[in-house]
């Protein structure tokens, strides 16, 4: 399968949120519309919402993308980065958003400045890509052990966190970390 094969949303405003649900899902699902819609029903009686940017460019939480993903049926499952990777269990998870910082940049001077970024990672036909809405095409990682490779070196920046994309019923009993690893 070639990387042209592999749904990928490129960036567009603030809009990294809504992209890596997109591309973790592998499809259009959500817009800015639909996030938007979720930020009113997280906090209905706030004139400024705390779950996206002031300036309406998008900019939005966790809790949105927490909110998206139930409303398919799916569950966010924070990853305590005490544990190694290994203790995942690779075929229970859909997907992976990660938030890493990121450079920030006009046109092409970066400025030495760091913002947060949502990205996505998924396995499609066998192989792991980075979904990163800011690279010009889906990165393939490779398989499993590239993987962990990739997430370790990811989680390994002090600042960045992960979510697990699951089915609700894997994040319920909890069949998405390794029954032999379970404290690793």
């Amino acid at each position: 399968m070639s990387e042209g094969d592999v749904f990928h949303e490129k960036q567009r405003l603030e809009l990294c949120a809504i992209h890596a649900l997109n591309n973790v899902l592998q499809e259009r699902v959500f817009t800015k519309e639909t996030a938007d819609d979720i930020c009113k029903r997280l906090a209905p009686q706030c004139v400024v919402n705390p779950h996206r940017s002031v300036l309406g460019t998008g900019n939005y939480d966790v809790n949105v993308i927490m909110a998206a993903l139930q409303s398919r049926e799916l569950a966010a499952v924070w990853w305590d980065k005490r544990r190694t990777v290994q203790s995942l269990c690779m075929p229970k998870v859909q997907g992976f958003i990660l938030n890493v910082p990121s450079r920030v940049s006009l046109g092409i001077v970066f400025l030495p400045l760091r913002r947060r970024h949502w990205l996505a990672v998924r396995q499609v036909n066998g192989q792991y890509y980075n979904l990163d809405s800011k690279l010009k095409s889906p990165v393939c990682i490779g398989g499993e052990a590239e993987l962990r490779t990739f997430l370790s070196e990811q989680l390994s920046q002090d600042v960045a966190e992960m979510l697990l994309v699951v089915r609700r019923e894997v994040e319920e009993d909890g069949s998405w970390l390794n029954s032999d690893n379970p404290t690793k």
